[in-house]
C-alpha cells in the first residue's frame, strides 16, 4: 500500500468489508481523505495507449524514446513523460536478449488442430548403444492424427539435420501450418530460423519448463520408450535405425490409440476422408 492508488483501494476495501465511514478508515489506515476523495483529471488516453501499442508489437525491439518517435510521426503531440508512463503501465519494455541470436517463434495462440497438417510436433529422445555411445532420436507427430511422422536416429543432430529432415517430410505429405517444440539449442538455432523465414511456417516454442504445453510429442516419446527403447538392446546405429522404422511401421498402421477410440492413427484418417466423402 505505499501508491494513492493502493491506498485508495485499502480505503474502499475497509469501508466495504467493516462497513465504518470513510474518515474513520483514513484514520485506521493513516490516509489522508483528500487523497483518497480525489478526482483523476487525466484525459482519455486510449487512443494514445493503442497506438503505443501497435508500434511495440510491430517493432518489438524499439524501446520507449524510438516508440515516441514513431507516434509523434503519426500526428501524436505527447510529452515523452507520458509516453514512457503508458510504456511501462502496458509492460512493453524490451527484454535484454542473450549474446545469441535465436529463433523467436509465433505469437499466436495454439489452437486444437481439426485435420491433417495443422500442426506438427517433434523433440528429441535420448538412447545408448551396447558399447556405451549415445544417441539421439528426432521425433515428429502430427496432433491430429498422432501419425509417427519421422523418427530420425543419429549421433548428432544439428539444426541443419532437422531442416533436412522435415523439407523431406514436407515433400511427401505438404506443409503444416504450426510446428511446436521446446527451447533446446537445435530448435532455437540460425538454421531453423532462417528455414522459418523462408517457408512462412508459425513456429511455436512452449514456456521453459513446461513439457505439458507440448503433450503430444511427450505422450508420444513415453510410448516409445516404454515399448521399444526400453525392450531392446542395439548393438550398432543401423540396428537402431532399423528397429525403429519397423516400430514407426507398427505405431502407425497397427497399434490401436486410446485417444481416436482405439483405431490406429491410419485407420482414424481413413474413417475421416470415408465421413467426408459421405458428407
Amino acid at each position: 500500500m505505499v501508491t494513492p492508488v493502493g491506498k485508495r483501494k485499502a480505503v474502499a476495501h475497509l469501508m466495504d468489508v467493516h462497513q465504518v465511514s470513510q474518515r474513520r478508515a483514513c484514520d485506521v489506515l493513516q490516509v489522508g481523505r483528500s487523497s483518497v476523495r480525489y478526482l483523476s483529471r487525466r484525459g482519455d488516453d486510449v487512443e494514445l495507449s493503442d497506438a503505443i501499442k501497435r508500434v511495440s508489437r510491430e517493432r518489438r525491439r524499439f524501446g520507449c524514446r524510438r516508440v515516441h518517435v514513431m507516434i509523434a510521426r503519426e500526428g501524436f503531440v505527447v510529452n515523452h513523460k507520458k509516453v514512457r508512463r503508458i510504456y511501462t503501465e502496458e509492460k512493453l519494455q524490451v527484454r535484454r536478449r542473450g549474446g545469441r541470436k535465436r529463433a523467436l517463434g509465433t505469437r499466436k495462440p495454439m489452437v486444437l488442430p481439426d485435420e491433417p497438417n495443422q500442426r506438427w510436433s517433434l523433440d528429441f529422445v535420448s538412447d545408448a548403444l551396447t558399447d556405451g555411445r549415445r544417441f539421439r532420436i528426432l521425433a515428429v507427430v502430427d496432433d491430429y492424427s498422432r501419425e509417427n511422422l519421422a523418427l530420425v536416429a543419429d549421433t548428432s543432430l544439428s539444426g541443419h539435420r532437422v531442416v533436412r529432415e522435415l523439407d523431406r517430410i514436407i515433400a511427401e505429405r505438404g506443409m503444416p501450418k504450426t510446428i511446436v517444440s521446446d527451447n533446446g539449442t537445435e530448435l532455437t538455432s540460425m538454421a531453423i530460423l532462417k528455414w522459418v523465414q523462408d517457408t512462412g511456417i508459425d513456429w511455436h516454442y512452449i514456456a521453459p519448463g513446461k513439457p505439458q504445453q507440448n503433450g503430444f510429442i511427450e505422450s508420444f516419446n513415453g510410448k516409445l520408450r516404454d515399448e521399444c527403447l526400453n525392450e531392446t538392446l542395439f548393438g550398432t546405429l543401423a540396428d537402431a535405425r532399423e528397429t525403429l522404422e519397423e516400430w514407426k511401421e507398427d505405431y502407425n498402421w497397427r497399434r490401436p490409440h486410446s485417444a481416436l477410440g482405439n483405431l490406429t492413427p491410419m485407420e482414424f484418417l481413413q474413417r475421416k476422408v470415408m465421413d467426408k466423402m459421405a458428407a
